[in-house]
């Protein structure tokens, strides 16, 4: 006399309710974890993240311009450095415009400015404030002491406006030892 019910007399019939059993354990694993995926993807984390990459990449260009300097026309970098800006670092730029464009039209130096690294470490989407980290290569030529190359740190707040992200404070970083 066999035991167990009827439908479980012979292995095979043990063997594909086993195999049933597990297809079914997978397929539910597979829905749970495919919820979860979408549930992590949700609007408001891409909306999150395209926010954070319109930071980065205003950060790094902003930075970049707010350090850089053509002797050949200061005027137009400063130009730059106001369109890069805002708030109260935008007022003290527009202030000090002429006595600046004079400043470096008589030092004859040019500063390119290149961000090699760049980070978002605060951001604020609803207030609509955002703070960055970027180091830089900075390459100046021309004046008393010639052409030379440094690296910087700088800590950048920045500010949502109605023309995109701008920088509304910039901080020099150093590090300690490394002169810069």
């Amino acid at each position: 006399m066999s035991t167990g019910p009827p439908y479980l007399r012979t292995a095979a019939q043990r063997r594909a309710l086993a195999v049933a059993l597990v297809a079914a354990l997978v397929l539910a694993f597979a829905g749970f974890a495919a919820w979860r995926y979408a549930a992590a993807a949700s609007r408001d984390d891409l909306d999150f993240g395209r926010e954070r990459d319109r930071v980065l990449a205003a950060s790094q260009a902003h930075v970049g311009t707010l350090n850089s300097i053509d002797r050949a026309d200061p005027d137009a970098g400063l130009a730059r450095w106001l369109d890069a800006t805002t708030g109260p670092l935008h007022d003290d730029l527009r202030r000090s415009r002429a006595a600046s464009a004079d400043a470096f039209a008589r030092a004859g130096v040019t500063v390119r400015a290149t961000v090699t690294e760049a980070a978002v470490t605060e951001l604020d989407t609803r207030a609509g404030t955002a703070k960055a980290l970027a180091t830089l290569r900075v390459e100046t030529s021309g004046g008393a002491d010639g052409a030379r190359t440094d690296r910087k740190r700088f800590e950048a707040g920045l500010e949502r406006t109605a023309d995109g992200w701008k920088i509304a404070s910039l901080t020099a970083i150093t590090v300690e030892g490394s002169g810069t």
